[in-house]
């Protein structure tokens, strides 16, 4: 059997941690999506594939992430608006793609 755990009254040192946790109504996970048919090559879709198994994933999400991390880079500033309008996002006008100044 085991030795019982003695405990002493050795003085304990703490500290507080101030509170890092985002309140609940912005922990989203999951955002509106645009379902869309996009034509990709074989090799393309054979890689993400082979990738997605190796790690246990689906092929068809590390793809959106890799888009979306694209976005990420290459436009940090596109946020939208808080309940900006709850029309479709079909229906929104368009954004642009390229950069200012490139045309």
């Amino acid at each position: 059997m085991k030795e019982k755990i003695r405990y002493t009254d050795e003085p304990m040192e703490f500290r507080v941690i101030p509170d890092f946790l985002p309140p609940p109504d912005r922990l989203i996970f999951k955002e509106d999506g645009i379902k869309v048919t996009i034509t990709l090559s074989t090799k393309s879709v054979y890689f993400f594939k082979t990738e997605a198994e190796k790690r246990g994933l689906q092929y068809q999400r590390m793809i959106r992430r890799l888009l979306d991390a694209y976005v990420e880079a290459f436009e940090p500033s596109v946020k939208e608006a808080p309940q900006e309008s709850k029309r479709n996002r079909v229906e929104q006008p368009r954004r642009s793609y390229r950069k200012a100044g490139k045309r």
